[in-house]
């Protein structure tokens, strides 16, 4: 009896040690295990409750391979330990080890609370299913639900729930199981019902009143009740009941205040979120961390830039020692408000000062440098990130292909992907608009293919940016193809199918998308407008054009920016109309910038109209003096007349200003490997045999009625040197090498940096008709289409 007395009296000693060890914090393991280490060497063996509350610290303190050990090794485990390892795996989200344990614990020894935290796992870990099927199980087990059951179970179908019947099944069981007045089960009820309505799948309109129904008569209702109906609103898009369920509170609850704010900054009305705010300052409302950030991106999203200060200076003045989350989630929204309003610096400032970063911080400064187009920056910043993520990686991708980094793009998705992340459509999304920057076909075929096998081939963004891909490496009826059998379009996928059209010479084409992009309901905008009126500019639809430029304030509102302007000034200068284009200019709401003379001076190049070509470059000599073009389309014109001591004068003037022509390239991938051709080329390896297949070329060309044009001779030499300077364009060489390697019948793709030259445009017509094959030819400003003698572009460009 002494003995039993004496183990008793050392197991009482043991467990208020372990009582104690619990209210300890992150030191609760070390104190537990030196706790355990002291009843080893003494002999003493824990049983039952002293074995439980191991196990129970060592899981809380998230050391899950010393509990699961001394678990194997209790001879017969209760129903304690086992409930204590199920919620441990499942919070750690690991439901297999959860599972492996649950199935493995005898039917007559699993209760209520056993089977509550293994649906509780399901939940938490987006298992709606599972949790579901064994909420079935538990039932038909005989085991008794309770009200913490009903509540898991319900959070679970609000995960899956797509079918009101669904709902009214679970509200039937939750009334005959007597839960029914139960607060947090009936705050799961009316979250089931209100995520149930915001369901695609779902017609019923009754939904969120049986959810207020269920509100209405709940006995006693605490901050998420009130909370769950707003934001049940809000997500079905009725921001008016939504506004009028919070005025009729009775208790200001922040949260419910808070739901408010975010809901009408998610919808974009973002004056009446600032209305809210006002008015949780008036009544005294407390203000949180979540009532600033929404408040801070309202200031963001709307423009409100010395509002947004402001409410800084607030934040500053009347929070004296906010917590570390606090700090962190506002800090991040003021980097994310600074760096939209182009306030790049001051966003680094508040991220330098930041004592504690995390991802989101160096996420939101990585975006506010790539916003801005300071893509070294960027570059560096990312380098630098200890951590990252899919979304770093995937704005940095991003980033590279859409300013031109098209290589770098393309080389930082594959290192992703070998650092063993999964890329997202998004991430895919960047890749593909890298190959389409570098026109890489085969690159964005093989990236299509991978997008098929993931099951990413349904994604919007991808979807685009293959549309664009295609397009932009001249295989336009691929991405008509694509456009056609896309689930869902929106407007960018109507943007990017009327801006490929036009690139391609298809204006009619381009405008019957257009029309039928109306017709479907879908609203044309700012971009649409440009890639119209650039498909009118390319195939000289000058009226269509003119037509759709006065609609755009007169039947949709949009006022014309200076881009559309430009496009106009090209689209009447291209043909040959000054008079108008003069007219439109005079007419501006503003003052012309180098983008309208620039468009102005092209036409004059196209038609010899020297005078006003003069004037024009005049006025870009004043405005951008570096810019090499006007030079060059001003030296191009007086060549072109023969004006040959003019032009040299206008040569001679770039060098003394130090500015260097942009030398035309063209480059043409062979075997996946990219070979680039500069004019007068000697570099090339096989450059001698091209010349040499090209000078036999121009022979059975001249056969053909082939005549070298002469007037695209920038420099005044003798004829026979003109017509060989003709011959080593770039354009030409790289044409000539597709012809050499590519197989018989394949197309011929080739990309030049600047507009094709007028006599390369001729000869590669007579090619595609000696050759019998297609050859695409994509310039700086369009694709041009030569198909047996003749080209898409009709000889209009």
């Amino acid at each position: 009896m002494k003995d039993a007395d004496c183990v008793r009296k050392i197991a009482n000693h043991y467990a208020s040690q372990l009582q104690l060890c619990h209210s300890r914090g992150c030191v609760s393991f070390s104190l537990a295990r030196t706790v355990h280490g002291h009843m080893i060497p003494t002999g003493f063996k824990p049983h039952g409750h002293i074995l439980n509350r191991l196990i129970d610290i060592y899981c809380k303190s998230s050391k899950l391979i010393y509990a699961r050990k001394l678990f194997d090794e209790i001879p017969h485990q209760d129903i304690v330990a086992r409930t204590t390892l199920v919620a441990a795996y499942s919070a750690s989200g690991d439901q297999n080890k959860a599972f492996e344990i649950f199935s493995s614990t005898p039917l007559n020894v699993r209760d209520t609370v056993f089977y509550n935290a293994m649906i509780t796992g399901h939940s938490r870990n987006n298992g709606g299913h599972a949790a579901i099927e064994l909420f079935r199980c538990m039932l038909r087990d005989d085991i008794r639900p309770d009200n913490f059951t009903f509540t898991s179970i319900l959070s679970a179908l609000s995960l899956i729930a797509d079918d009101d019947r669904h709902c009214m099944q679970m509200h039937c069981a939750v009334v005959k199981s007597g839960t029914g007045l139960v607060t947090s089960v009936l705050n799961a009820l009316v979250s089931v019902y209100v995520k149930c309505a915001s369901s695609p799948l779902v017609s019923s309109s009754s939904l969120l009143d049986t959810a207020r129904k269920v509100f209405d008569e709940m006995p006693v209702r605490d901050e998420l009740s009130w909370t769950t109906m707003i934001t049940g609103y809000v997500k079905n898009d009725d921001l008016d009941a939504a506004r009028k369920f919070l005025d009729g509170m009775n208790e200001k609850l922040p949260v419910a205040w808070n739901a408010m704010i975010s809901g009408y900054v998610h919808h974009e009305f973002y004056r009446e979120a600032l209305e809210i705010f006002r008015k949780m300052v008036q009544f005294g409302i407390m203000l949180d961390g979540f009532t600033y950030t929404g408040v801070i991106s309202a200031c963001a999203n709307g423009g409100y830039f010395q509002l947004g200060k402001q409410v800084h200076a607030y934040v500053l003045r009347t929070e004296a020692n906010p917590t570390l989350d606090y700090f962190s989630s506002v800090n991040n929204a003021l980097i994310s408000f600074y760096s939209k309003c182009g306030k790049i610096d001051e966003a680094r400032d508040i991220f330098n000062e930041m004592q504690v970063r995390d991802l989101v911080s160096w996420n939101a400064i990585l975006s506010a440098y790539v916003s801005a187009g300071r893509i070294e920056e960027a570059k560096s910043h990312f380098n630098n990130m200890r951590e990252k993520n899919l979304l770093t990686w995937t704005v940095m991708i991003s980033a590279l292909a859409q300013n031109g980094f098209g290589e770098e793009g393309l080389k930082l998705f594959s290192k992703m992907k070998l650092e063993g992340l999964e890329p997202c459509d998004y991430a895919f999304a960047g890749a593909i608009t890298s190959c389409a920057v570098l026109g890489a076909l085969e690159n964005g075929r093989q990236l299509h293919g991978q997008l098929v096998r993931l099951g990413f081939e349904a994604s919007l963004s991808t979807g685009n940016a293959l549309i664009t891909m295609y397009a932009r490496c001249g295989v336009v009826e691929a991405a008509n193809c694509l456009f056609h059998t896309m689930p869902y379009v929106d407007s960018v996928s109507w943007n990017a199918m009327i801006a490929a059209l036009g690139q391609h010479g298809r204006g009619a084409q381009a405008i019957e998308h257009y029309e039928q992009m109306l017709k479907e309901g879908i609203l044309p905008d700012r971009i649409t407008f440009l890639t119209v009126l650039s498909a009118c500019s390319h195939a000289g639809l000058v009226e269509d054009g003119c037509r759709y430029f006065d609609s755009m304030r007169k039947h949709y509102g949009i006022t014309p920016g200076e881009d559309h302007y430009a496009r106009v000034i090209d689209l009447l200068s291209r043909a040959g109309r000054f008079s108008d284009a003069k007219d439109v200019i005079e007419s501006m709401p503003f003052k012309p910038g180098a983008p309208i003379w620039e468009a102005l001076l092209a036409g004059c190049r196209i038609h010899g109209n020297l005078d006003l070509g003069i004037q024009v470059a005049e006025r870009l000599f004043e405005m951008i003096p570096q810019h090499d073009g006007t030079y060059v389309l001003l030296s191009n014109m007086y060549s072109a007349l023969g004006q040959w001591d003019d032009a040299a004068k206008v040569r001679k003037l770039m060098r003394d200003r130090g500015i260097k022509k942009e030398p035309a390239c063209s480059w043409i991938v062979v075997e996946s490997k990219v070979h680039v051709f500069l004019v007068d080329d000697t570099v090339h390896p096989e450059v001698q045999e091209i010349y040499n297949y090209l000078k036999q070329l121009v022979l059975d060309m001249k056969k053909l009625g082939y005549v070298p044009d002469t007037k695209f001779v920038l420099h005044d030499m003798e004829s026979d040197q003109k017509e060989y300077a003709l011959t080593t364009h770039s354009e030409k060489l790289a044409v000539v090498f597709g012809l050499m390697k590519l197989p018989h019948g394949a197309t011929i793709r080739v990309f030049k940096n600047l507009r094709i030259c007028g006599d390369c445009h001729n000869a590669i017509k007579i090619m595609s008709k000696l050759a019998g094959r297609e050859i695409v030819v994509r310039d700086g400003k369009r694709f041009h289409h030569f198909r047996n003698g003749e080209c898409s572009c009709g000889d209009y460009w």
